[in-house]
């Protein structure tokens, strides 16, 4: 066992998801993820993506997120919206409440503290 992992989720088959059908504003946004590294104590990296859509976010976890590609609107209840497209980078802490819109299909790579 190694202790640098490279992301790359070449060799990795995604999980396959979609927000909850309760959360959903606008279209029919499709998730694949992989996962490409996790750690004790609830810590998690690798990639994401989203088809186009909206849907409500709510985030009990720390995220790091890096945009690879795509372009999304984030928006926080009561807040600015925040447009992000490749090159990005931001942080989303627990207790961010609000939407999450994809306009061009997105992908990011993660890292999540639990």
């Amino acid at each position: 066992m190694t202790n640098l992992v490279k992301i790359d989720f070449g060799d990795i088959d995604p999980e396959h998801g979609a927000p909850n059908p309760d959360r959903i504003i606008a279209g029919d946004p499709q998730f694949r993820t992989w996962n490409c590294d996790e750690s004790d104590g609830g810590i998690y990296a690798g990639i994401w993506e989203a088809t186009p859509g909206k849907w409500r976010i709510a985030y009990d976890e720390w995220e790091y997120c890096h945009i690879l590609s795509g372009r999304s609107i984030i928006t926080e209840d009561g807040g600015d919206e925040r447009h992000i497209q490749a090159g990005d980078s931001f942080v989303l802490r627990p207790g961010f409440r609000g939407t999450w819109e994809v306009i061009e299909t997105t992908r990011k790579e993660y890292v999540i503290r639990l």
